[in-house]
């Protein structure tokens, strides 16, 4: 990689200033003043100081958002406030991106990453990645109901969902309402509550907790985010379970 591209890359300015800093002699590499832009250096062995401070490159970012309800999973939209909005300034980047797509009143765990390739292991429905929601329910959920579901729900639109575990957390006859946790192995659009409408329930709450290894960090309040430990991201990407 050019040292200009990985000074960039690391954030520390514009490919303009960075030229201009390399040209001043600013930068170092292995310990050796750099004047030269162009010069291809190992971003995963080198030694880079800018100004006598080590710059440490990372080729990916991931960050674990605990969503809030009312903003989208997209990385901009005209109207309505995007997931990007609840990283702070020095975080937002143009190659970042949530995986999947959380519905706008839907919370919980939103990976937000410039890793391509670990997207596509999450989302594609060939490599069975668990997605464990919890949600209220309006309507009792029965164990007839988690048979079904274990059997494969027929959406309304003759989509056979596949194989899901559904639990039942809490009942409230009272109320008429049900908690409970739902694994599902597919993504498909408003698929928890096109599952529960072919059962004759409604959804009333949803929250994901839960995609592959990567577990909610309860830590998080609504909004916040943390970047993924090292052992998180391996785990991800040997696409383990829970």
């Amino acid at each position: 990689m050019r040292l200009d591209k990985y000074l960039v890359e690391a954030r520390k300015g514009s490919r303009k200033e960075i030229q201009s800093m390399i040209k001043k002699g600013y930068v170092t590499v292995n310990g050796s003043k750099s004047v030269v832009a162009k010069q291809q250096i190992r971003e995963d062995e080198a030694k880079v100081c800018l100004l006598g401070q080590p710059v440490f490159y990372q080729k990916n970012h991931y960050y674990l958002l605990n969503k809030p309800a009312g903003v989208i999973s997209a990385t901009e939209d005209k109207s309505d406030r995007t997931v990007m909005d609840c990283l702070s300034k020095s975080d937002q980047r143009d190659d970042l991106f949530p995986v999947g797509r959380l519905d706008k009143d839907t919370e919980g765990l939103l990976l937000l990453t410039t890793d391509g390739v670990l997207a596509h292991q999450l989302l594609s429905p060939k490599k069975h990645v668990d997605k464990e929601y919890q949600a209220t329910i309006h309507g009792i959920v029965t164990e007839e109901d988690v048979q079904n579901f274990s059997a494969g729900i027929r959406l309304k639109d003759d989509f056979l969902c596949k194989s899901a575990s559904l639990t039942i957390l809490k009942i409230s006859e009272e109320k008429g309402e049900s908690n409970i946790s739902l694994v599902i192995q597919e993504g498909k659009f408003h698929q928890v509550k096109r599952m529960f409408e072919a059962v004759n329930k409604k959804v009333i709450y949803l929250k994901i907790v839960r995609m592959g290894s990567l577990v909610l960090d309860e830590a998080l309040g609504l909004g916040e985010y943390r970047p993924l430990t090292q052992e998180e991201i391996l785990l991800l990407k040997k696409n383990k379970k829970s």
